[in-house]
C-alpha cells in the first residue's frame, strides 16, 4: 500500500492501522522526515515492510518516482491512499494571501491528487488482481462552511471527490476507487485550535467528540480490503454526525 503525507496525523494513523491489516507499505513524507522515519519504525515493529520517499504531490515527476520506487520495492500496489495536502492553516500557511492559499491547494490537493491516481489506476490495471484507489476529501464539501479557508478546501476537496467518481467509473472493473471524508479530527490542528471552539465543535457533534486519525484509518482500512470488493465510487463520511 502506498500512503501518502505519513509523517503525522491522519497519514500516520493509515499507515499503521494499514500494517497491523498486514501491508507493506510505502510512504510519503514532503517536509517532515524525522515523522516519516518514526512512521517507519512503527511499522517495522509490527513486522512489515516499509520505504519512505521524499515526494512533491505538486510535481508529476516526483509522483512517477514514487510508482516506480513502490513498484520496486514490492512488486505491485494493491491499494494507493491519497491523503498528502497542502497546509494552510497552520506551519506558516495561515500567512500565505487567499489566492496563494488557492493555488497552492488547487496544485497539491486537488492537481496532485488527480495524477497520483492516474498513475496508480495505470499501474494497477496492468496487475492481476486490480487495485484500490482511496482519496482523501472533506466531509463539509456536501454541506458548506463560513469562511475563506472552507471556501478554498470545498473547491479543492470538493474537486477531489467529483474527479473520484468520475474516475471510478473509467477505470472499472479491474480497479476501484472511493473517497473517504473525514470531518473534525484532532491532529496538529485540532490539538492547536482554541478551547472554547474545541469544545463547541465536540458539542455540536452527534458523537459528541473530535475524530482521531484511527477513526479515519478505519475506513480506509475498510475499503482497501476485500470487505469492500464491491464498493467503489462511494464516499464515507468520518465526522461523527456533523455531515450526514
Amino acid at each position: 500500500m502506498v500512503v501518502t503525507g505519513a509523517s503525522s496525523g491522519i497519514g500516520r494513523g493509515i499507515a499503521l492501522a494499514a500494517a497491523r491489516a498486514g501491508a507493506d507499505l510505502a510512504l510519503t513524507w514532503h517536509a517532515n522526515e524525522a515523522g516519516a522515519r518514526e512512521t517507519a519504525t512503527n511499522i517495522e515493529a509490527l513486522g512489515r515492510r516499509v520505504v519512505i520517499s521524499r515526494m512533491d504531490l505538486g510535481d508529476a515527476d516526483s509522483i512517477q518516482a514514487l510508482a516506480q520506487e513502490a513498484s520496486t520495492a514490492f512488486g505491485r500496489i494493491d491499494a494507493w491512499v491519497n491523503n498528502a495536502g497542502a497546509d494552510i492553516v497552520t506551519a506558516g500557511g495561515d500567512v500565505l494571501s487567499r489566492l496563494d492559499k488557492l493555488d497552492l491547494l488547487l496544485r497539491v490537493d486537488l492537481r496532485g491528487t488527480m495524477i497520483a491516481s492516474w498513475r496508480a489506476a495505470e499501474l494497477m490495471a496492468i496487475q492481476e488482481q486490480g487495485g484500490v484507489i482511496i482519496n482523501i476529501s472533506w466531509d463539509h464539501v456536501v454541506s458548506g462552511m463560513q469562511g475563506t479557508n472552507p471556501q478554498l478546501y470545498a473547491a479543492a476537496k470538493g474537486g477531489v471527490m467529483a474527479f473520484s467518481k468520475a474516475l471510478a467509473r473509467s477505470v472499472a472493473p479491474r480497479v476501484r476507487v472511493n473517497i473517504v471524508a473525514p470531518g473534525w479530527i484532532e491532529t496538529a490542528f485540532g490539538a492547536g485550535v482554541d478551547r472554547d471552539i474545541y469544545q463547541s465543535v465536540a458539542a455540536s457533534t452527534p458523537m459528541k467528540r473530535w475524530g482521531t486519525p484511527a477513526d479515519v484509518a478505519g475506513a480506509v482500512v475498510f475499503l482497501a480490503s476485500p470487505a469492500a470488493s464491491f464498493v467503489t465510487g462511494e464516499t464515507i463520511n468520518v465526522g461523527g454526525g456533523v455531515v450526514m
